[in-house]
Order: C-alpha cells, then sequence, then structure tokens
C-alpha cells in the first residue's frame, strides 16, 4: 500500500518515544507536516516546538544531546539542511552529538511549493560534514527501520523523506542492513543505483528494458554516508555501464558518491540520472518530476542512449 515515508517516520517515533526514556523530539512549527505530531500525541512532555526557527531548534537538539538525550529534530529539507546548515556542523557534527535530523519534504515531489521549497542540495550538504551519516530510504518499510537504526547510532544522521505517496518495495518481514548496499534486481548489462523514490523507477524502467533486450541490475542505495564502498565496486566491475538515479541535483548526491568510488578502482562508465544543476518550479508533484526527468520514462531513454 502506497504511504508518504513522513508518515511512516511519525508512526515509528511516536513508537520510539514510548519505548525508550531517552527520546526527545524536536521540531520547528511543522509537526502536522513533518508527522512528529504523532509523537506529540503519545509523549508531549518531550516533544518541543521550536517555532519557526531552525537555527535555534538545531542548537536545542545538541543541548539535549550533549545531556544524554537521543535527539530527532525535524523541519523540511530546505530548512533544516539548509537553513540550519551552521548550527549543524558547529554545534552537532563537530563534537559528534547523537541528534538525528529527520527532513521531510525533500526534492521536486513537493510539487507546488516551488523552487523555494524543493531541496534539490540537501544530500550535497549533509554528506559534505565530518561525522554526518546520511540515509534515504524508498519506502514506508525501510523508513521505519531506518529510524530504529539511526536511534541506536551514536552520532549525528541525516535521513531525507518525503512529502507524496510512494509504493511499496519492502514488506513488514524484510530484514534491512543498512551498511550494505540492497540489490532487488539481478542483470548483466546495465546496473542502476538508486536512492528514495527512483527507487520504484528503475524498478519499473528496468522491466521495460528487459523487453528491449537490456539486462538490469537494480541496487537500492539507502545509506549514502558510510558508502557500501565495496558492494559499489563489485556491480560497477560486473556490468559495461551504471546509471545513478536520484531525486536530487546529480551534483553532490548519489551519483558523486558513486563517481568518488568509480575513480578509485576499474570500472564501468558511470552516468547521472537526476535534476541538472538547475532549481524546480511550481506544479503538481507528478508532472514537475516527469518535466525534470525523475521517472522511469526517462530513465529508459537515457538507458538507450548510451
Amino acid at each position: 500500500m502506497a504511504q508518504e515515508t513522513r508518515n511512516a517516520y511519525g508512526q515509528e517515533l511516536a513508537k520510539l518515544i514510548q519505548e525508550r526514556e531517552d527520546i526527545v523530539v524536536l521540531d520547528a512549527d511543522l509537526t502536522k507536516s513533518t508527522k512528529t505530531a504523532e509523537a506529540k500525541k503519545v509523549c508531549p512532555e518531550r516533544h518541543f516546538n521550536a517555532g519557526i526557527a531552525e537555527a535555534n531548534m538545531m542548537g536545542m537538539a545538541a543541548g539535549l544531546a550533549a545531556s544524554g538525550k537521543t535527539v530527532f529534530a525535524s523541519s523540511f529539507a530546505v530548512f533544516a539542511a539548509g537553513r540550519a546548515f551552521e548550527i549543524i556542523r558547529n554545534s552537532i557534527c563537530y563534537p559528534n552529538l547523537n541528534v538525528k535530523v529527520c527532513a521531510t519534504h525533500a526534492g521536486l515531489s513537493v510539487g507546488e511549493d516551488g523552487a523555494s521549497h524543493q531541496s534539490i542540495e540537501d544530500v550535497a550538504i549533509m554528506r559534505s560534514l565530518p561525522n554526518m551519516s546520511v540515509f534515504v530510504p524508498c519506502d514506508q518499510y525501510e523508513t521505519k527501520a531506518v529510524i530504529d537504526y539511526v536511534a541506536d547510532l551514536k552520532g549525528p544522521c541525516y535521513v531525507r523523506l518525503g512529502r507524496g505517496k510512494v509504493e511499496d518495495v519492502f514488506n513488514e518481514e524484510t530484514v534491512f542492513d543498512f551498511t550494505k548496499v540492497r540489490v532487488l534486481k539481478e542483470g548483466k548489462d546495465v546496473v542502476l543505483f538508486a536512492m528514495g523514490l527512483m527507487v520504484q523507477e528503475a524498478l519499473k524502467a528496468a522491466e521495460e528494458l528487459e523487453k528491449e533486450g537490456i539486462s538490469c541490475s537494480v541496487i537500492n542505495v539507502s545509506c549514502l554516508k558510510p558508502l557500501d564502498k565495496e558492494g559499489v565496486k563489485k556491480a560497477l566491475q560486473s556490468h559495461k555501464k551504471a546509471f545513478c538515479l536520484e531525486e536530487h541535483n546529480v551534483i553532490g548526491g548519489l551519483f558523486s558518491a558513486v563517481a568518488e568510488t568509480a575513480v578509485q578502482t576499474e570500472s564501468c562508465p558511470v552516468y547521472p540520472i537526476g535534476v541538472e544543476d538547475t532549481f524546480g518550479e511550481s506544479g503538481p508533484a507528478a508532472k514537475v518530476l516527469k518535466k525534470y526527468g525523475i521517472c522511469a520514462e526517462h530513465v529508459v531513454e537515457v538507458v538507450k542512449a548510451h
């Protein structure tokens, strides 16, 4: 059943805050949108609204983490990664504190909110920070597993979440290992590395390409940092071409992470499929994604063209 990853985040956070007294939740006046309201319902005494003051919220998170708390701090991605960057850098990452920045409404799929709110550079920003781990789950089940994982992982984490509904890739029985990339489909010609909602599009594209005689592997890269370099290298060495699919600028995100690994090993050519270093625009999410090539149809076209 299709569900927003932000919804799955809210559900799992509400579960965790009841199970663990060390967990504290902060939000920047967007509790209903980020879904931290679910945690507030069950544990209001450990949910704090910092108001429209994201930098202050991250400072609060740092102080609480320094006091021994496991802190989940949420806002829209453009504000969490952008407006609060300096505080995340100096007050959270530099002292290596236990703060989980869970940012919703990432990417072009924010739709009608337009370019000002369509964060397409957040992964690049967060990947650049020492001590920061970066996660981009693709569906509700992976999101819940990521939230459980980062709750136990010591140090700063960035979790990128979406606004719109995405189809399920996994199920309740799936066992996750976020230290490894996950091969969802095996092929011999082309490998499609994908993160977030592009995992679903990669699977659709692979199915279409198979009909035209192009055998595709699909690999879900839900942990961008630390990246499973050995898993990436293995895929690069066993295919003729590689493509990186992301709802993000092609600079600094998944393509950059894979390319950085590719240059250190014997590799097949690696090509980006993402936002081509431009801002988005306002419109229904599906139409915006299609216009910018963040869809299976465009993936098929690009793979065939190469």
